[in-house]
C-alpha cells in the first residue's frame, strides 16, 4: 500500500505554490505540508533539530544536509526542503558589532530579498533586581530586541528607525531567524519587540512569531515577552485574546495629545484620549502591569508639569513608567537630552505625589548605535570590554 509519507515530492506542472521566506514560517509551511500529504507534527521536529545545529555550528554544506541533521522525516519531506531551502536559514549574519563594556550586542542581519536589520543582545544579571524586597533569584542572562519591519512609517522623530521610512514587513519566520541567529551569541530569556518597526503593523507575522517562539524548541514564556507599540488601538483591542499573558509596553512618550502628535506624527491617529480607553479595557481583560515607555527630551516633555499631568494620566492604572534618556542620532536629531537632575525629579514627582512605580533606563549599546532610538543599518566598529551586567526593565513588569 502506498504510504503518502514515502511519497518523493514533485510540483505538478501547472501546479501554482506559494513562496514560503523562511523555514520558520510555520502557517505556511504547515499548508505547504498538507498539500503536498505530509502531517504537520514533523514541523516542530525539523524545527528543533535546525536549531540545535544552528545553535552549536554553522557547517551546512549542501542541499544533503537536511537529510544528516534531521533524521526520520518521510521522503517527500527531505524533497520539498531541499527544493524550496537551499539554506537552513533564510537571513544570513552580516556583522556584529560588540559595545565597548561587552553588555551589549549589535547583529546586522541581511535578508533574502537584500534589505538589512537590526536585532540587539543585552546582557544582565537577575540577581540586581528586586521581588518583594529581595534580590531576584537566576543569574547572568541575556535579551534579545527584535526587529519586525524593515524600517517604520510612524516617524518617531526622536528615532533614527523612523528616518528610513518603511521599507517591508518581516514574515514570521524571518522574525524567529533573530532570534535562532542571537541563540549562537547568548542564551536569550527574554524577547522585546522594541527593535526596527511598530509591531502592531505587521500583527498577523509578530503573533505568529510569539506562537513558535513559545513553542519547540525555543520554549519562551510568553511572561518573557514584551511588545512594544506606539498605540495602535485596533490591534491592542484583540492583542490580549490571540496571545494572552503577553507584556505590553506603550510608547506613550508624552501626557497630552498635541505633545504626541509634535513628536510622534503618528499619534493623529490614535488620540490619547481612546488609546487610554483601549489600555483601560486592555489591563482589565489581561491584569497584567502594563510598561509605559516615556523618552526625556529637554524642554519638550521633561517639565515638572509634564510629570504632574502624566501622573494624573496614570493613576488608574497598574503601569511601571520606564523613563528612557535621549539617544543622539546624529544630524538627523532636533533633540537634547534632559538632564539626570530633571530626570531624578520626574521620577520623584512620579513616585512620590502619584506613588506610580518609575525606573529609568541604562544606557546598553549607545557607542555601537544599538542603544534605544538608535537602531538604524550602520556599521560601526568597536571592540570587546569588560563591564558589570545590570538589572533587566523587563524583570520589572512580571
Amino acid at each position: 500500500m502506498d504510504n503518502p509519507f514515502n511519497r518523493t515530492y514533485e510540483k505538478p506542472c501547472g501546479e501554482s505554490r506559494m513562496k514560503i521566506r523562511s523555514v520558520f514560517d510555520g502557517v505556511e509551511l504547515r499548508t505547504e505540508f498538507q498539500k503536498i500529504g505530509i502531517d504537520s507534527k514533523f514541523v516542530p521536529i525539523i524545527w528543533k533539530h535546525l536549531f540545535l545545529t544552528l545553535r552549536s555550528s554553522n557547517d551546512w554544506d549542501d542541499d544533503d544536509e537536511w537529510e544528516k541533521h534531521i533524521p526520520f522525516l518521510p521522503s517527500s519531506a527531505y524533497s520539498f526542503l531541499r527544493s524550496n531551502f537551499k539554506t537552513p536559514l533564510s537571513s544570513t549574519l552580516h556583522s556584529v558589532f560588540h559595545s565597548s563594556d561587552n553588555l551589549t550586542s549589535k547583529l546586522l542581519i541581511k535578508l533574502q530579498n537584500g534589505s538589512f536589520v537590526e536585532a540587539v543582545i543585552m546582557r544582565y544579571d537577575t540577581r540586581l533586581g528586586k521581588y518583594a524586597g529581595k534580590p531576584r533569584p537566576g543569574g547572568l542572562r541575556a535579551t534579545l530586541c527584535i526587529s519586525s519591519q524593515v524600517g517604520c512609517k510612524m516617524g518617531c522623530k526622536f528615532c533614527a528607525t523612523g528616518s528610513m521610512g518603511f521599507k517591508s514587513n518581516l514574515s514570521s519566520g524571518e522574525i524567529v531567524e533573530q532570534l535562532v541567529h542571537a541563540s549562537t551569541f547568548a542564551q536569550i530569556r527574554n524577547v522585546v519587540f522594541m527593535g526596527m518597526g511598530e509591531p502592531l503593523n505587521n500583527y498577523s507575522a509578530v503573533v505568529e512569531s510569539i506562537r513558535i517562539m513559545t513553542g519547540s524548541p525555543f520554549q519562551l514564556s510568553l511572561k518573557r515577552i514584551t511588545v512594544s507599540t506606539v498605540g495602535i488601538i485596533h490591534a491592542i483591542n484583540k492583542l490580549h485574546n490571540d496571545v494572552p499573558g503577553l507584556n505590553l509596553a506603550v510608547s506613550l512618550h508624552a501626557p497630552a495629545q498635541d505633545i504626541r502628535c509634535q513628536i510622534m506624527p503618528a499619534a493623529r491617529a490614535f488620540p490619547l484620549e481612546k488609546l487610554m480607553d483601549s489600555l483601560q479595557e486592555y489591563q482589565r481583560k489581561s491584569l497584567q502591569k502594563i510598561l509605559i515607555e516615556y523618552i526625556m527630551l529637554d524642554g519638550v516633555n521633561d517639565e515638572e508639569q509634564h510629570a504632574h499631568l502624566l501622573g494624573k494620566l496614570l493613576e488608574t492604572f497598574e503601569v511601571v513608567v520606564n523613563l528612557i534618556p535621549f539617544n543622539s542620532i546624529g544630524t538627523l536629531s532636533q533633540f537634547k537630552s534632559t538632564s539626570e537632575q530633571k530626570v531624578s525629579n520626574f521620577q520623584k514627582i512620579l513616585r512620590g505625589t502619584y506613588n506610580i512605580r518609575t525606573t529609568v533606563r541604562k544606557q546598553m549599546g549607545e557607542d555601537i548605535s544599538g542603544a534605544c532610538g538608535q537602531l538604524v543599518v550602520n556599521l560601526p566598529d568597536k571592540s570587546l570590554g569588560n563591564a558589570n551586567p545590570l538589572t533587566d526593565i523587563e524583570d520589572l513588569v512580571i
